[in-house]
């Protein structure tokens, strides 16, 4: 268990430090990383740590993830919270040395929406929702390497986060948003990416049981 929380904590922290880091630099250095380069980084860090750390631990990275394959028979609710302590912590780290890297940056890459916040809890959820489709269509969920895994979720972390990032900033995960905002003291909106991205990633089950033949998603129940 030491090893696998370990694992969550390091890929969360590689996760939050390369997406948000990306998008403190591309606001000081005037766009030079641009939009799509931000949606990239966070597709690739993602697809990276699942190769690294998907034999170790699974490599959830994100609360929203652990908790939904818990809800879905794939994952042990007994090891959620240390999964999820460990995803914050990272979040956590990540977010403090960024501002100790970059003390200025007045939001160090927080989740804001453009929008209303229903606006963004609605394409929160939605987002979620595909994305832990996939997760739950290519994973096994307790641990997982496979050549399809990584591409496929990284690539739909990246897909979204193109499309829907200027609006709602495709958080898609707890941790993600709730280290930055906590660190940069900007709590109005935060409740929209606590929220959504959990009932998004459980409304994923019914649908992909809906899919596949043979109980909980098609995948080994525990």
């Amino acid at each position: 268990m030491r090893h696998r929380l370990l694992s969550e904590l390091l890929g969360t922290f590689a996760l939050v430090f390369a997406g948000t880091g990306a998008i403190i630099v591309n606001h000081q250095t005037g766009g030079a990383i641009t939009h799509v380069g931000v949606a990239l980084t966070f597709g690739l860090v993602v697809l990276a740590m699942i190769y690294c750390l998907g034999d170790v631990s699974g490599a959830h990275l994100n609360p929203a993830v652990s908790i939904a394959f818990a809800a879905a028979r794939r994952f042990p609710w007994s090891e959620v919270p240390g999964y999820v302590a460990a995803q914050v912590f990272g979040a956590f780290v990540a977010s403090g040395l960024l501002r100790l890297i970059f003390p200025l940056e007045p939001g160090l890459g927080a989740t804001v929406p453009s929008g209303s916040d229903s606006q963004s809890f609605l394409l929160e959820m939605v987002l979620t929702f595909l994305l832990m489709l996939v997760v739950l269509s290519v994973s096994t969920g307790a641990k997982e390497k496979g050549i399809t895994a990584g591409i496929a979720i990284g690539a739909v972390i990246a897909l979204e986060a193109m499309f829907a990032g200027p609006v709602c900033g495709a958080s898609m995960n707890p941790a993600r948003s709730l280290a930055p905002a906590a660190v940069a003291g900007q709590f109005e909106h935060l409740w929209v990416y606590l929220a959504a991205p959990v009932a998004g990633a459980l409304a994923a089950i019914p649908a992909c049981a809906g899919l596949r033949s043979g109980g909980c998603c098609g995948g080994q129940c525990g």
